[in-house]
Parts: C-alpha cells; structure tokens; sequence
C-alpha cells in the first residue's frame, strides 16, 4: 500500500504514523458545535488553537451533512468558506475543504487549498475537471443516497465489498481523468448512508478495504451516532468513544482520523504509536 500523499504545498510520508485531521465546521447548524465557529473570527481563533494542539492539517466545511440537513446554494457556501481559507492559507498547516460543488472546488482550488474532501465522491457534473489539474490531495468518501435521506432504510447485501466497489470505481474514474494516484485517499463514509453495523463492519475492515485498493483510508467517526449507540452517551459526552474510535479506526490501518477533539486525539495517537511502533 503506498504510504505517501501529496497535499498540494505539502507532502506526508504515512509509514510512522497516521495524522490527525482537525474539524473546522463554518455551518450555524453543525450537529455537534452548533454553528460555534461560524464567524470568521471564532474560526480563526479555533484554528489556531488546533494549530497550538498539534493538529497536522484542518478541513473546513461550510454545509452541513448531517442526517436529513438541506442544502445550502453556491453562494452561501463560498461566503462561509472562502474567508477562512483565505485567513488560513498561510499559518503553515495544509488546509482541506469539504464540499461536493465543483465551483466550490474551483474557488478553493484558486485559492491555494491543499485537499479536498468530498462526501459525493468526485460524481456531480464537472468535478474531475474541477480538480484534475490542481495538486491538491482528493478524499474520495461512499455515501449511499443524499443527507437529506442517507439515513432513513439503509441496505448492503455486503456493505464492505460494496463500499470498496464504489471507492475502486471512483478511484478508476479519478485516475482516467489524470489525476495522479498520490494525490487520492478513501473514506469509507461512516455514518452516511449506514446502520451502526454496517459502520462497525466497515471499521473493523479499514485494513481489508486499504489493502484492496492500494490507498491510504481517511476515517471520520468523531461525535457520530456510531459513538453514541455503544456508549450510550449524548454529542457532548462522547469524548472518549471519539478517541477509542480514532485509535480502532488507526489500529485496522486507517492513515488519516478527522476528528472534533484533536488535542485528546493528537495526544492518544502519539501514546499509541510510542507503543506500537518501535
């Protein structure tokens, strides 16, 4: 499995150890900070403070895609998230968006982003001409149908081998466009479109789907319903089920974790690689 990418201004070699990507949602209506950072100031300041906690880089979202959330027009989501990238751009970390829209893609892209993330898997109209000729790395995430159903009856006959079907397809797909295959990494998509089974069929196999497609998996569970079903705990409580999910999703091979909590998170990954990796 290869173990670099290539993120626009930077490079990460994924063999030592895998990053902590820190959430910076610009949404009122985030499930779970509650529109906190939504201000460009409160977002900087937010930044900064993952930047002080060790973050290694920030992905910023300006539509929320929670369960049964409505979508938010072009000009709304470049209003929320081109500020902040721009106010970000040069504090030294790379910084992600995560958007589905190409124009979204396009303006980010101009602006210097160095990843971008998209719940939709790279398929509306015009968005692997939107980041083929960019360097910026590409998250490539399976959701089964939209936010706005994702939730309501979801059914796999084999939710691993479909979800590692869908990613191989939109991997190809990425690759036809010439996009280079350092510059890809997957996510499985937890929560979106999947019982709290399927996530955890998914979480336990990272590895397999990984290894399937020669790439580095990105994982997102922090604060998910996948959290709160085993512990029992309600958004705010879920602290440490956020962070035993970041080290499950890192111990079945995950490179990257995207999570709320990243100076739990930044401190847990450190104690764990010092005892796992000589």
């Amino acid at each position: 499995m290869r173990q670099y990418l290539q993120c626009g201004r930077f490079g990460f070699s994924l063999e030592k150890r895998a990053l902590v990507m820190g959430i910076l949602n610009t949404t009122p209506d985030s499930f779970s900070d509650g529109g906190r950072f939504q201000s460009l100031e409160f977002a900087v300041s937010r930044a900064e403070e993952m930047i002080s906690e060790g973050v290694d880089m920030i992905d910023i979202g300006g539509e929320s895609s929670r369960p049964g959330a409505p979508p938010v027009s072009l000009e709304q989501e470049l209003g929320r998230v081109m500020p902040v990238l721009y106010a970000l751009r040069d504090m030294g970390k790379p910084l992600s968006v995560d958007t589905y829209k190409p124009q979204v893609m396009r303006e980010a892209i101009l602006a210097g982003v160095d990843m971008i993330n998209d719940i939709n898997g790279f398929r509306a109209p015009g968005a692997l001409e939107a980041v083929a000729g960019s360097d910026c790395a590409l998250c490539v995430m399976h959701m089964q149908g939209s936010p706005q159903d994702m939730q309501k009856d979801p059914v796999y006959g084999d939710v691993v081998a479909e979800v590692t079907a869908f990613l191989r397809e939109r991997v190809d797909a990425l690759l036809a466009a010439g996009i280079e295959r350092e510059r890809i990494c997957i996510d499985p998509g937890f929560g979106f479109g999947k019982t709290v089974e399927h996530n955890y069929a998914l979480l336990r196999n990272i590895g397999k789907m990984q290894q399937a497609l020669g790439l580095p998996v990105l994982a997102g569970v922090s604060r998910k319903s996948m959290i709160g079903a085993v512990t029992g705990k309600p958004v705010e409580q879920r602290l440490a089920g956020n962070i035993g999910g970041a080290l499950a999703a890192i111990a079945h091979g995950a490179r990257i974790v995207r999570v709320h909590d990243v100076v739990e998170t930044v401190d847990a990954v450190k104690v764990w690689h010092a005892a796992t990796i000589p």
